[in-house]
Formats: C-alpha cells, structure tokens, sequence
C-alpha cells in the first residue's frame, strides 16, 4: 500500500465523528494491505512508531520541511517509508542530529503534501484521526471476523496491537491463541488520567482506593519458580540494574507472580531522595554493587496481575487488591485508603505530600486492569500550578468535537526576543460552552487556517492549570507545562498581562531546588 493511501483513511477518519464509521473506514483499509505491511500501519493508524523516539523534535523536522519541497506525485510504499525511518532511528554518535536531518529531507522531498502532513504528525506524536487502540481493536476484529474481545485481550498479553493486528488478519481466531500472557515478558503498563482534587476523583470513580503516588521509577516484577526478571514501564529489562527488587520478589512465598509497582531512592528517615539519584540506579550495568551501596533502592507494590498460575488482568482490582495483600508482606505495600469521603482523602493526599511524594492515586475498585491504555479509571492527584497564556493556534477536534476548534497551542511572553514562546497544548478542561464560545472567538482572531489547524493573533488570554514544568527539546524554548488544562478564559487581560517565559523558568527552577530539598 502506498503511504498516500493510508494517509488518506486517517484523514477521512479524523473528519467523521461516528465511531462505527471510524471502524468501517480502518477495517476496510487493514483489509487491503498486504500481510507484511499490517504491523506497521496498525501502530502509524495509532499514532505510534515501531522505531520508537527518532531524535527528531520539533526544529529538526522544521527545517526538514523548509528545505524539502513536496513531491508531485505519490511514490512509496510503506515499506519504503518504515525502512527510511528506521535508518533515521539508528543514525548514533557525533554528526547523527545532522545525519538524521538529511535523511529526514530525503525522505520528506519524496512525500506529497498530505503524505507529508501526516508523517510529521506522527513524528511529533500529534497524529489526532480518533483511531486511537480501542477503535483500532474493533477494527482488527471485523477485517478479521473475530470477535474484539479477543483482540483486546491478545493485545493486553502482547504488550501492543501491531504483532496482534499482523496475526488475526493472516490467520484468524488461531493467530489470537499465540498471545497469552506469559511471565517473564513485560505486559505494558496501565495509565492514568488525572483530577484536580480528591473530591473530583471521587465524583468520577465514586468510592476508590487512593494510594500514596511515589517519585519513583514504575517497575513490573516477574516471578517464575527461581526466575525474576525486572521491567519498567517502557518495557525495558533492568533487572541486573535492581538486585535490591529481585531479591524482594523472590522472598516471597508464591511460586509465580506478576507486580506491578515503584521502586526509588529513600533518604534514612524515610523521604524520597531526587528523582535523579533513583535514574542513577537504573543507569547502573557495570558497578551496580558500588551504586547500591552509595544508594539503595526501595520498592513497593500497587498491584497484582498473576499470582500462582492465575492471571488477573481482568479481574476487578478489588480482587486484584487482595491478591497483593496475600503475596507481598504489608511493609512492601504502597500506603492505600480506601474512601468515599473527600475529607478523609484530603487528608490522605496531605500525608503523601508531608511525608514528600508526588501527591496520590485514585482507583476504581470495580476496573479491570487495562494494560496500555489511558483512561479514568485510574486518576492522578497532584497539586497543581497556574498560569495566564496567550493562545497561539487551535487544532480542529474530531468525535463530537467535530466543527469546533479543540486542543490549544499556549505561549507565554518571551520578552527578549519580543514574541511569545510556545509551552505545550491542550484539550483538557474544555466544557461544551467553552468549546463553542473559543471556536468562534478564535475564528475571528485568525492570521492563517487549513484542515488541522488555525492560527492566530496572539491576543487571547487563557488560565491554564498544570502539574509541574518539565525540560523537553521539542520546544524552542527548552521548557514544556506538564499536564495543562484549561481553568477558564481572560478576555479581561491584554496579552501584555500573560505570564512570561522567565516566569516560566523560575517555577522550573523551584521544582528543581524543592526535589533536591526533599532529598
């Protein structure tokens, strides 16, 4: 299949907003390719690479563009194209930025404008056509005549859908039976969503089990007889780098489990140490005796998904709960309350913060465990950061935001080179009325508009809410806020009144100096 092609379903899919559409449009275009191409445009259709992080950020792949004009033409297969890109992830070593530029201009002088458009997108993880995994998985089924849940759960065993889409379209019902979980290999984690505060947590999930949320590195313990092995949450294999978590596991009773849990640094009275000193333990391959020594590691367990020859993922965590209560001695816990009181969870997340960590998690007691996937069943508790923005551009929204200008691009001001520094988007916070009153506010404040995007005269002022200010190279400014949402709307203020880029700055620097104080 050509990439113009597939290009063309996930535009088609991100401009309809019925979902059974949505599937009609991805089973018919997985139906057309050929088996060795399935893997591969299951995981583009997702807006995931195969290659993983290329090293390719937001400048680089501007000036990529600016110096590649488009093809006339369609030309290249997705072969062609998924092989370009590998060559791109592998370029290492002194001059590979440049390398990978060069090979990225290649690659985008023989694509066409909507070729191009779609796999820049994808490069900055911004591909937003709806057909995120659960649609996918439907998708899959109906190409394969197989029924979804199937899908899914060979997806969950699998640690992704790409292998499981290749599988169920060239063999069917018996492709699925290959993928079952099994220990020793690392299951993707589940994730969460977030909330502003206990009592929103609790208005979604109703009673929940919160616990405390750890500064640490997110592990996933395997047992099987003897054998440990150690994951994180990119699946990585570290268990040479943690013999502290191996050694845990393998005291305990059960013959075969999979944990799931946080493992980091801890000062002596108890308090997380920086973030940092846990990543050096993780770093560590050739001295890990040396560096345990200098900082060793604690680990402690939030859930439960094998134990003595039955998996869990599906049960609900209540169970799930239990099943961890009977295989991990209480001091290797997380610390959990289980609450339908806002007050007594306010007084929980209090603890947490007191005692230094992040803030505290929110579960439903009744989900299964959703191993990849994002959603409310699970909700982060943090406290959060305010600042006032200026809106740069809006992307148009797709399901039933359809019509209306949906996520925002949010700059401050950066005084010393007079413009506005970009500083992340988002979606969040946005209710129906808002929705409708920024889509025709923004309409009237726009300098330049095409199908995805429109951009605008920096006027506009927007309250932001965001958990903490992360570095990240895909902005120019070095800097991005780390979960924003929207609190509301400034018409009151001129853009000369938002937030600066140095203020932006000093909260990064106090974060910094509060961790280390921590430790």
């Amino acid at each position: 299949m050509r990439l113009a092609e597939l290009a063309a379903t996930s535009r088609a899919v991100a401009e309809t907003a019925s979902r059974l559409e949505k599937v009609a449009l991805l089973a018919g275009c997985l139906r057309r390719l050929a088996p060795s191409e399935v893997a591969v445009a299951a995981a583009w259709l997702a807006g995931e690479l195969p290659q993983g992080r290329l090293g390719v950020g937001w400048a680089a792949l501007s000036d990529a563009r600016a110096g590649a004009a488009p093809a006339a033409e369609a030309s290249l297969d997705l072969a062609e194209v998924d092989a370009a890109l590998s060559r791109i992830a592998a370029a290492r070593g002194p001059g590979s930025a440049a390398e990978r530029r060069r090979l990225l201009g290649a690659l985008l002088a023989r694509l066409t404008p909507p070729e191009q458009e779609f796999l820049s997108r994808l490069l900055l993880g911004e591909l937003r056509q709806g057909a995120l995994e659960g649609v996918l998985v439907e998708a899959v089924a109906r190409a394969a005549s197989v029924p979804p849940a199937e899908v899914r759960r060979a997806a969950m065993a699998a640690g992704g859908l790409p292998a499981v889409a290749a599988a169920a379209l060239a063999e069917g019902a018996a492709g699925l039976e290959r993928f079952r979980m099994r220990l020793l290999d690392p299951v993707r984690p589940m994730l969460a969503e977030s909330a502003q505060s206990p009592a929103e947590a609790i208005e979604v999930l109703g009673e929940a089990a919160f616990e405390w949320k750890l500064d640490g590195v997110r592990v996933q313990a395997h047992r099987s007889g003897d054998e440990v092995r150690v994951f994180t949450r990119s699946l990585q294999d570290v268990t040479a780098a943690v013999p502290e978590v191996v050694e845990a596991v393998r005291a305990f009773p059960a013959a075969s489990l999979l944990l799931d849990g946080e493992a980091l640094v801890l000062a002596p009275d108890g308090r997380p140490r920086p973030f940092q000193e846990t990543m050096r333990r993780f770093g560590a391959r050739l001295e890990v005796e040396r560096v345990r020594a200098e900082l060793p590691l604690s680990v402690f367990f939030f859930d439960a998904l094998h134990l003595d020859g039955e998996d869990l993922l599906l049960r609900p965590a209540s169970e799930r709960f239990a099943a961890l209560a009977r295989a991990v001695p209480a001091p290797l816990l997380v610390p959990r309350l289980v609450t339908a009181d806002p007050a007594a969870a306010g007084a929980f997340l209090a603890e947490a913060l007191a005692r230094g960590h992040e803030g505290v998690m929110a579960k439903s007691l009744s989900a299964p465990y959703q191993a990849g996937s994002r959603g409310s069943a699970w909700l982060k508790v943090k406290p959060a950061h305010t600042l006032d923005l200026v809106v740069l551009a809006a992307e148009w929204g797709h399901g039933r935001r359809t019509g209306r200008l949906s996520n925002l691009h949010l700059g401050a001001r950066d005084e010393a080179a007079g413009g506005f520094a970009m500083l992340g988007k988002t979606f969040k916070g946005l209710t129906d009325e808002m929705l409708a009153w920024q889509t025709e506010r923004l309409r009237s404040l726009a300098v330049a508009e095409d199908r995805y995007l429109v951009r605008v005269r920096p006027e506009l002022v927007v309250e932001v809410a965001f958990d903490g200010v992360q570095s990240s190279p895909r902005y120019p400014a070095g800097l991005a806020l780390r979960f924003a949402r929207v609190k509301r709307f400034r018409p009151d203020k001129r853009p000369e009144e938002a937030d600066t880029l140095d203020a932006v700055r000093a909260i990064h620097r106090r974060e910094a100096v509060a961790q280390a104080r921590r430790g």
